[in-house]
């Protein structure tokens, strides 16, 4: 039995393919190839350019042709879909989550359906990105295209396809479209009808670790007949797969995107819950992420995007070096803001806030970062409080995973808000949960718990110890202030 397996990990700004070795008790990570990725804009709209992301994965499996692999299977982001013609191809590049298109189609969808009877069937937190908003629109304003497809799929589920896979849905990504019935775990139909969407669309739900398939010859000759194995194909699904995060441990996937949570056997719906925006995503092996997403690090991202192109580059280290050298706490903004979610400027958003607000507007690109980190820190303080509240358990510490791990300042100051230990590491948890359901599935672990005690033992991880302060207990209450201004 060979121990190698392929993982294709798609990110928003970036794609990789890494084959896991697990061997003599050690995880080995191969990068076979890293490609950017990213919205590409034309006639005034946003896209993906899922083809271009398809010659990276073919030439990425020529590339590992020379490796006996037991598996292949892809993640990628959630919310946004293809649509599928009758001889498998591709109708149209898929809208990027951030088009403007989506904007008002939350209030259309409500005046068919209510809010409330939408979140008693899918327990899914109500953002304007949802495959729900993003379909409902593309019925009202290309209803040809809608009526020539065959078929509707998210991502990693088209690609997994077009190795050699069968035309399913993988559960995990398909909770993100909010279109899955949280508590029968099938497709809500009734509902989805009821909104006006045409459901014969839709394809077989599958479970993470499921074979679906096998390489086509035509795509890597070598690699041939090598098994499609479904991992849990939302990138945030295997990133949780790849550490325990339930109990009294919440879970923390920061990137561009702060994916807040803990782990449960079964959803949450409640008024309450509904009211805060908490989601019930799908996970690996029947259990829930229930989880907020926090705008992240898409904030910080795009403001050094914008001092890069004014001639100020802020290299991360140094920049994380010397925030942590201001002394203070300057200012907060509220990073779960709308305006943030794709602004023109997301330095004029900050200064924009901050004045109404009542604060003061800052120009310093380093005092912007450090109210930046500080702030998410501070919120998630306040989803995690909130989480206990929501599922009745006392939490003791949180498990940050993803690239955001590696930010040391963020990661002290989350456990300065909140009171909690933190422990931070695994850059690549997306990677490693892929590689882990494939292990699973392929009998090298009996169990995902077995997995994961295997990257507990094996991998490197580092705690940051709350510390307590007079300076910290007025700054809550500042942030406190801010926040109570965007939620009831």
């Amino acid at each position: 039995m060979s121990d190698a397996f392929l993982a294709f990990d798609l990110g928003a700004e970036s794609g990789r393919a890494i084959v896991g070795h697990l061997r003599g008790g050690v995880l080995a990570l191969d990068e076979i190839r890293r490609f950017p990725n990213g919205a590409i804009r034309q006639n005034g709209s946003l896209y993906w350019d899922v083809l271009r992301l398809w010659s990276e994965i073919t030439e990425s499996l020529q590339a590992a042709s020379s490796v006996r692999l037991a598996s292949v299977g892809v993640d990628g982001w959630g919310v946004d879909y293809e649509l599928i013609g009758e001889r498998g191809n591709l109708l149209e590049n898929p809208y990027h989550y951030r088009d403007l298109r989506n904007e008002g189609m939350m209030d259309a969808v409500f005046e068919r359906v209510s809010r409330e009877r939408i979140y008693s069937v899918t327990g899914i937190q109500f953002l304007q990105i949802n495959t729900l908003f993003q379909f409902y629109a593309a019925c009202r304003l290309t209803p040809k295209v809608v009526d020539a497809a065959h078929a509707l799929v998210t991502v990693p589920d088209l690609f997994n396809y077009w190795l050699g896979g069968r035309l399913c849905s993988e559960y995990t990504i398909a909770t993100t479209t909010q279109f899955v019935d949280a508590r029968t775990r099938t497709w809500a139909r009734r509902l989805l009808d009821e909104i006006g969407l045409p459901t014969e669309l839709l394809t077989e739900i599958v479970q993470p670790g499921t074979t679906i398939g096998a390489l086509r010859k035509e795509i890597a000759a070598p690699l041939a007949g090598t098994p499609i194995v479904v991992p849990a194909c939302h990138d945030t699904g295997s990133a949780v797969a790849s550490v325990a995060a339930g109990g009294a441990t919440a879970f923390l996937s920061s990137g561009t995107w702060s994916l807040l949570g803990t782990e449960i056997g079964a959803p949450v719906i409640t008024a309450q819950a509904r009211d805060l925006n908490f989601t019930n995503e799908g996970g690996a092996y029947g259990t829930i992420r229930f989880l907020k997403n926090v705008m992240g690090l898409w904030i910080l991202e795009s403001c050094r995007r914008e001092w890069q192109a004014a001639g100020t580059v802020l290299a991360y280290d140094e920049m994380l070096r010397d925030v942590n050298e201001i002394d203070g706490l300057p200012a907060f903004i509220f990073p779960d803001d709308p305006r943030f979610l794709n602004p023109a400027s997301m330095t004029t958003a900050i200064r924009e806030q901050l004045k109404e607000t009542g604060q003061t507007a800052i120009d310093d690109p380093l005092v912007i970062v450090k109210v930046v980190l500080d702030s998410l820190a501070f919120r998630y303080a306040s989803v995690l409080q909130t989480t206990e509240e929501l599922t009745g358990r006392k939490l003791r510490g949180v498990q940050v995973i993803g690239g955001g791990s590696r930010n040391r300042y963020l990661n002290q100051m989350t456990a300065n808000a909140s009171g909690l230990t933190v422990r931070a590491g695994l850059p690549e948890a997306t990677v490693v949960g892929n590689v882990l359901v494939q292990a699973v599935s392929s009998g090298r672990f009996a169990s995902l718990a077995d997995a994961r005690d295997y990257v507990n033992e094996h991998f490197d991880f580092e705690e940051f110890a709350a510390e307590a302060s007079q300076a910290l207990g007025d700054a809550r209450h500042r942030y406190t202030d801010v926040e109570s201004r965007f939620v009831e």
